[in-house]
């Protein structure tokens, strides 16, 4: 599955291949249960993430990802994506230190151009 990533003004397509989001559940459940402890974002601490700032979290993971040249992390952080939000097909990544302005681009979001 392909998630794209718009940061700036620049367009990224992270291709996740079938067994990541198979295999990595595992993984991705480590993720939900660090988050279930809270979570700092921006300078707000959220006690119990919900399963959007969950994604607006694993996106600033992989703005951070794609800065530093982890391919891994980032495919592991869009298979996160993927599989806790059915039907997302891009992010909109907020670039000013402000994560809850991060965007999820659903299916459904007809219109919607990066």
């Amino acid at each position: 599955m392909i998630l794209n990533i718009y940061i700036a003004d620049s367009a990224y397509q992270i291709d996740v291949p079938r067994e990541v989001l198979e295999n990595g559940e595992d993984f991705f459940s480590k993720m939900d249960l660090d988050m279930d402890k809270g979570w700092q974002m921006s300078r707000t601490y959220v006690e119990c993430p919900n399963a959007l700032q969950r994604c607006q979290i694993a996106a600033d993971k992989i703005f951070s990802a794609l800065h530093t040249h982890n391919n891994e992390l980032a495919l592991l952080m869009a298979g996160y994506i993927l599989t806790r939000l059915p039907g997302i097909e891009g992010i909109r990544v907020d670039t000013n230190g402000e994560i809850f302005n991060t965007e999820m681009i659903m299916a459904a979001d007809t219109g919607t151009q990066p």
